[in-house]
């Protein structure tokens, strides 16, 4: 990894524009209050359901809007990188569709559909539930709010780490349109646009959408070693590719003069590409029996000799690879439809939002990342979820109190298809699960001003949950073991194990002092939740016991809630004329029942899920802004994690013991950093020229809460799977706002991960069973190109 400082120095001299420019961002969007002069705008967010300059929100909130990712591209949350401090967005290991959030320490690993994520994402305050799908295009947002710490009260379920709101710009009424296209290498190619029509009475419609394509990174070449006889045909062209598209149309139904609003969204997305490459970047090579790949080892014989992967491991990042996999693909479509409704009451406003969500998401992987067919997995999910929420807001008392109530429904369904073959089809397997969830709950958040500069909030959301599983695991063949003929292990339907119901209460308590117009100081309370429940890639199938009649003991016995008690304190403030925002929060959070999903690599690559952690999580934030001149722009954040185990319980030797000292946080840098530049370098008739860029930091990170210490070499050890965090630089320049008859046009170059970053961020450690199979994976290289804009 490049150093911080020398990324930093050469961020600096290349003018980069910073990623936390999040008081910048909300300018172009429809509520933009910017303030006469030349100091920083307002933001104007809905994070707490109703609009509220970001400075007067009680809560650590970041945002980002139609200017700042229309510069840089963004579409979806696989761009946005670290824009706010402590949060960080990663592609889950093989796939660009699925992903990993974490915020302050909190994140889910497994992206298994019966899992929920730690952080809530939301598309237009619709709940995305899962992390499957969960990165798809938008071709015309208004701007990404991210909400770090507990926002159960409000956003509700598996909220617990935060949220992250997706708002698209809706339909004003009045002609527009933006056309964007792009080509850079990679022979990446974009087009972009979105059409703003005429009102038609009562009714507004806008339509946006993009496609995009490029080639994929790693070449794909025959096999290096005929040496390896059992390497199969190797594959063609190329992985690592992109080949989306997307598109949404908004419709609004508001006649004139009326106090009733009725907003329906489409969005659809499709993704039908190959995967990230699993590079095979180590194997354990100790000499132990159990080391396979290890020509030193005994059990080399067993393992190696058929398939050697000793040829093939190489830690630093390759451009080419030898593949068998035979199909090898990722392919997610998903779509949405949700209608929002509003009645302005005048000093109160209901609103309604309907919403169904329909997911299918496929991929066939090559995990082992050679031309030998030592691991080949396939999965197949359909999914779909209904949800419907009430919610009534609004002033009363000379508007000294302020209230948002509600009631929410959701149902889902998924199920995931697995078939799996290790070791050239000695052993094969059929993996499936599915799931059912019915939740509802009810929430009250109420803001009362004891006096104009004092403000309590209390808020509160009792949620309740049930939740059932099917499970079938078949072993197709396994030679290690004397089966020659498919033998089903389980076949678990709906209703063969007890429901799983789980019942909450979360409180949350704000009290907010506003010292002056500039100043804001705030103290939290809040408690968040995130819902239990089944492990449905479970193996591990027991004898048949009264408790538990299938012997799927995971299954008998559902994981818990995982819960946090945070405490957080903050400062906001704004001064020099509004040329200057600079805030910070300080906060301490106390974890119970932290679900913990590792992965066995044993028979059907099974995981297992333990409540086996607390913990506790402090940290400190800071973001600012500065313009000291019209011209000048600077943005910075940083940000510090300090998480510690107070319990872990874990089997050391057939004993639960407290290894709390030697166990990992997974995706939890202690140092997180954005710092840049934006520069209007000339203005005339012709136009406007800018030069920016950004640069992001993140420390290093462990990926899995594997062991510290191991007694052997060869165990699983979390230092093995350390990504040492990254350094990115992402530079533009262009002209803007180019008369073009009636229209204005814009020109941009840009390049990203300019000083070629080469780290791994991600992996899959298959473990001492696959004689420590460790493949990375790896951030995309340099790219640059050229977009060309026009709008009127």
């Amino acid at each position: 990894m490049k150093h911080l400082l020398a990324a930093t120095a050469m961020a600096a001299l290349a003018l980069a524009n910073a990623s936390a420019a999040a008081q910048e961002a909300a300018q172009d969007s429809a509520q933009d209050t910017a303030s006469s002069g030349s100091g920083i705008g307002e933001i104007v967010v809905t994070a707490q359901k109703r609009a509220e300059n970001i400075q007067d929100v009680p809560i650590a909130i970041s945002a980002v809007g139609s200017q700042f990712l229309e510069s840089r591209g963004i579409t979806s949350i696989d761009g946005l990188g670290s824009i706010a401090p402590n949060v960080k967005f990663e592609r889950a290991p093989s796939n660009k569709t699925i992903s990993q959030i974490s915020i302050r320490g909190s994140v889910t690993i497994n992206p298994a559909v019966t899992w929920e994520p730690a952080v809530g994402l939301y598309l237009n305050g619709v709940y995305i539930a899962k992390a499957q799908g969960s990165i798809f295009d938008v071709a015309d947002l208004e701007r990404v709010e991210i909400l770090r710490g507990p926002q159960g009260t409000l956003y509700g379920r598996n909220a617990l780490a935060g949220a992250v709101n997706l708002v698209p710009k809706a339909p004003t009424g009045e002609l527009g349109f933006r056309g964007e296209v792009t080509y850079g290498n990679f022979d990446q190619r974009r087009l972009r646009a979105s059409v703003d029509l005429p009102s038609f009475g009562p009714f507004s419609l806008k339509l946006s959408g993009q496609i995009q394509q490029r080639d994929g990174f790693i070449r794909l070449t025959p096999n290096p070693f005929p040496q390896a006889v059992a390497a199969g045909p190797a594959r063609t062209g190329r992985t690592n590719d992109l080949d989306g598209k997307s598109g949404m149309v908004q419709l609004r139904f508001k006649p004139e003069g009326s106090n009733f609003s009725a907003d329906y969204m489409f969005d659809y997305s499709n993704f039908d590409q190959r995967p990230d490459y699993a590079q095979l970047v180590r194997i354990n090579r100790n000499g132990r029996p159990e080391d396979i790949f290890d020509p030193n080892s005994p059990g080399y014989a067993f393992g190696g000799a058929f398939f050697p992967l000793n040829l093939y491991d190489r830690a630093e990042r390759q451009s080419t690879a030898s593949l068998d996999a035979n199909p090898l693909y990722e392919r997610s479509r998903t779509y949405g439809h949700a209608l929002t409704m509003a009645l302005d009451l005048g000093s109160a406003t209901i609103k309604s939002i309907t919403a169904y969500r329909d997911l299918k998401w496929q991929d066939s992987l090559d995990l082992d990342g050679s031309p030998l067919p030592v691991a080949f997995t396939q999965r197949d999910t359909d999914f779909h979820s209904w949800s419907q929420e009430l919610q009534i807001s609004g002033s009363t008392l000379e508007d000294r109190l302020k209230y948002v109530a509600g009631v929410f429904y959701y149902r889902e369904k998924a199920e995931t298809l697995g078939p799996q073959s290790f070791f050239g089809g000695g052993a094969s397997y059929q993996s499936d699960y599915g799931s059912n969830t019915e939740a509802w709950a009810a929430f009250a958040q109420l803001d009362y001003k004891f006096t104009d500069a004092l403000t309590l909030t209390l808020g509160g959301r009792y949620t309740q949950e049930t939740k059932d599983i099917r499970r079938f695991f078949r072993i197709n063949f396994d030679a290690a073991n004397g089966i020659t003929a498919p033998f089903v292990v389980a076949n678990i339907p709906y209703g063969g194990v007890p429901d799983a119901t789980f019942k909450k209460f979360n409180p949350a308590v704000t009290l907010a002092y506003q010292a002056s117009q500039d100043i804001n100081v705030y103290a939290r309370f809040a408690q968040g939740f995130k819902s239990g429940g089944f492990n449905g890639e479970t193996n591990d199938f027991r004898a048949p016991t009264a408790a538990c009649p299938t012997g799927a003991v995971e299954l008998c016995t559902p994981y818990r809630p995982e819960e946090v008690n945070s405490y957080e304190l903050g400062l906001k403030t704004r001064f020099a004329d509004g040329r200057v925002i600079f805030n910070v929060a300080a906060f301490w959070n106390e974890h119970k029942n932290i679900q913990l999903s590792v992965f066995t690599a044993g028979a059907g690559a099974s995981s297992v899920v333990r409540n086996a952690a607390e913990a506790r999580i402090r940290g400190l934030e800071f973001e600012t802004v500065l313009r000291p001149v019209d011209a000048l722009t600077i943005n910075a954040s940083l940000a510090f994690l300090d998480p510690q185990y107070k319990r872990y319980i874990d089997a050391v030797n057939g004993v639960d013991t407290d290894v709390s000292d030697n166990r990992a946080f997974p995706h939890t840098p202690k140092t997180t950093a954005a710092v840049g530049v934006d520069l209007q370098v000339a203005e005339g008739n012709w136009g406007r020229f800018n030069v920016g860029g950004d640069f992001n930091y993140v420390a290093s990170y462990f990926t899995f809460p594997y062991a510290l210490r191991t007694p052997n070499a060869s165990a699983q050890n979390a230092n093995n799977t350390r990504s040492p965090g990254r350094s990115i630089v992402n530079l533009r320049a262009g002209v803007a706002e180019v008369p073009l008859g009636g229209a204005k046009a814009e020109f941009t170059l840009w390049v990203r991960n300019l000083t070629k970053e080469s780290d791994p961020s991600n992996f899959i450690d298959f473990g001492p069973g696959f004689g420590g199979l460790t493949v990375g994976y790896f951030p995309d290289p340099r790219t640059y190109g050229l977009t060309a804009a026009v709008k009127f």
